[in-house]
C-alpha cells in the first residue's frame, strides 16, 4: 500500500512539472513579453496631412497656367505659382520638391478658361499620375461671364466641385488637396482700372461681368459688379464647406481672396491676371498652407 501512493506520488509530480513546462516561465508572472498573452504596442498612425508630399499635380485655370504674366493673352506654365520652374516665384512645386524633382514630379492640368465644372476631368487626368498632393484654384471664370445672369450658379458650382473630388477620390483616396480661395475679382478690377493699356485689353473678354464698362461707376455698374462680388465670396464659401467634409483636404482660409494684389502683383498685360511677382505671392501662401501644422 505505501508502494503505491509513493507511485501515485510520483506521477503527480511527473504531471505537474510537465504542465508547468508547457506554460513556460509565464506560468510564474515572468518571461518573453512577445508572448501570446503579453500587449502588443499599437504603432504609431501616420498624420492626415503630410506636409512634404514627394509629388503634386495642379488643376483649375488661366491663373495657374500663369496666363498673361509674360506674354499678351499667353499661358507661361514656366511661372505658374503651383508647378513653375521659374527661380523669380519659386512655386509651390519647387518649394516642396526641389527644382530637379519638381521638374519629374509635378504636373499642371490646369486649363485657361476652365470652370467648376472642367475640374472633374483634370482630376481624372491628375489622378493618373498618382501625386500626394493636388492643387485646386477654379471658380473666377464662373463669375467672369459675359453677364450676372451667365453666371454659374452656386448649386452648380457646389455639385461640380463635388464631382470633382468624387473623381479624385473614386482613384486616390488618400492624395492631399490644397483649395485656393477665388480671387477678390472686384479689388482686381479696382487695382486695374487705373491703366488705360488693360482697360483696352479688358474689352477683349477678359471678365466682362466684372470690368465690362471699366469707368461706369453709375448704380447699375455698381450692382452689378457687387452681385458679381456676392456670387464670389458664394463660391468660397462652397470650397471650405465641401473641403471640410474631406478629412485630407485644406481649404486655405481665404488667404487669396483676402490678399491685396496690387499693380505690382498685376500682369503688365492685362492688369487682371497675377504677374510674376503675383503668382510668387500665390506660392507663398500655398506653401505657408500646406506646410503648416495640423492644430
Amino acid at each position: 500500500m505505501r508502494k503505491r501512493n509513493r507511485r501515485v506520488r510520483a506521477v503527480l509530480a511527473v504531471t505537474s512539472a510537465a504542465v508547468l513546462g508547457l506554460a513556460g516561465c509565464d506560468a510564474l508572472g515572468g518571461g518573453d513579453d512577445s508572448g501570446a498573452g503579453a500587449r502588443k504596442a499599437k504603432a504609431p498612425q501616420a498624420p492626415l496631412w503630410d506636409t512634404s508630399p514627394a509629388s503634386m499635380a495642379a488643376v483649375g485655370d488661366s491663373i495657374t497656367r500663369g496666363f498673361d504674366a509674360c506674354t499678351v493673352l499667353q499661358d507661361c506654365p514656366e511661372v505658374s505659382w503651383a508647378t513653375g520652374a521659374s527661380a523669380e516665384v519659386n512655386s509651390l512645386a519647387v518649394r516642396l520638391l526641389g527644382a530637379s524633382k519638381a521638374a519629374t514630379h509635378s504636373w499642371n492640368y490646369a486649363v485657361t478658361g476652365a470652370r467648376m465644372a472642367d475640374l472633374a476631368g483634370q482630376m481624372t487626368q491628375a489622378a493618373a499620375e498618382k501625386p500626394q498632393l493636388v492643387t485646386v484654384m477654379a471658380g473666377a471664370n464662373d463669375a467672369c461671364r459675359e453677364s450676372t445672369a451667365a453666371m454659374t450658379s452656386v448649386a452648380d458650382f457646389r455639385s461640380g466641385f463635388e464631382d470633382a473630388m468624387s473623381t479624385l477620390r473614386r482613384t486616390l483616396p488618400k492624395a492631399q488637396v490644397y483649395v485656393a480661395s477665388v480671387p477678390n475679382l472686384k479689388r482686381l478690377w479696382s487695382q486695374g482700372r487705373s491703366n488705360a493699356l488693360g482697360k483696352q485689353i479688358w474689352k477683349l473678354g477678359i471678365c466682362p461681368s466684372m470690368l465690362g464698362d471699366a469707368d461706369a461707376l453709375d448704380a447699375a455698374a455698381t450692382a452689378r459688379r457687387d452681385t458679381v462680388q456676392q456670387r464670389v465670396e458664394d463660391y468660397n464659401k462652397v470650397l471650405k464647406e465641401v473641403c471640410a467634409k474631406d478629412r485630407r483636404c485644406r481649404f486655405d482660409g481665404g488667404a487669396v481672396y483676402d490678399f491685396r494684389f496690387g499693380t505690382d502683383q498685376l500682369s503688365h498685360w492685362d492688369w487682371f491676371h497675377p504677374s510674376k511677382d503675383g503668382q510668387a505671392r500665390l506660392a507663398e501662401i500655398a506653401y505657408r498652407k500646406v506646410t503648416e501644422q495640423a492644430s
